[in-house]
């Protein structure tokens, strides 16, 4: 399976033009997922905090396509990484910084092959789908990789207290791991406290709460309602925990 996952949105072509070159060069045999392509734009750092926490939903021998890379074109290295199992191609941008720092076995590689026509600025669909099909059909790409100590940009697997990710529902995720967060905890925004609740459903239509979401994160909602705009959230906003 090939899993992608940008800021590319749906209304543009990219996310077309990289699943043609990954059809072509799997011949079809490979799954592909859209996981998310509304990644935060320009914005690895939540990126990676949230592809940490999708990634754990798949299966060893997945391989992730990773593409949050405002630097494209630049010094910045293009590079495959594999963690527990799983695979990810993509820019060493701090994107797939959180999965190397949670997993319990990594290994990374710089990818130093280059196609007859690489676009400066369309990396995702001239240099890391081309990879990333290769490593789905085991292909391993050895002659084209060059083995790295580690990635360049480095994040810690600590938790993050900010929103990483706001989705259409107007929900606001936390890079905070709920197993990490007392059932009972308040959290904090600029503008208001909010206590937990188990479901939509527990509290009263309009009512403010937080959750664990189905990945696992803290996530601040209204039942029935936008906690984003109401709030004043967007994806970047601290949040805090209270004793």
């Amino acid at each position: 399976m090939i899993a992608l996952y940008t800021d590319f949105g749906l209304d543009d072509p990219y996310v077309g033009q990289m699943k043609a070159v990954l059809l072509r060069q799997t011949g079809g045999s490979i799954a592909i997922v859209d996981l998310l392509h509304r990644v935060p734009n320009f914005d690895p750092v939540a990126g990676a905090h949230l592809l940490s926490a999708l990634q754990a939903q798949f299966d060893p021998g997945t391989v992730f396509v990773a593409v949050v890379d405002p630097g494209v074109g630049s010094e910045r290295l293009p590079v495959v990484l594999e963690a527990d199992g799983k695979y990810y191609v993509g820019p060493d941008n701090g994107l797939l910084a959180v999965v190397a720092a949670r997993a319990l076995r990594c290994r990374a590689w710089r990818i130093t092959w280059r196609p007859s026509r690489l676009s400066a600025s369309f990396h995702g669909r001239d240099l890391f789908a081309p990879i990333a099909a290769r490593i789905a059909i085991g292909d391993w790409p050895a002659d084209d990789l060059a083995d790295c100590a580690c990635l360049t940009e480095r994040l810690s697997g600590n938790d993050l207290p900010q929103i990483i990710y706001i989705d259409h529902y107007g929900n606001a995720m936390t890079g905070w791991r709920a197993a990490n967060v007392a059932p009972d905890a308040t959290i904090a925004t600029p503008s208001e406290h909010i206590a937990s609740a188990r479901v939509f459903s527990a509290v009263p239509i309009g009512q403010v709460f937080w959750y664990e979401n189905s990945l696992g994160l803290v996530e601040i909602a209204v039942n029935r309602g936008h906690a984003a705009a109401r709030l004043n959230l967007v994806v970047g906003a601290p949040v805090a925990l209270l004793a």
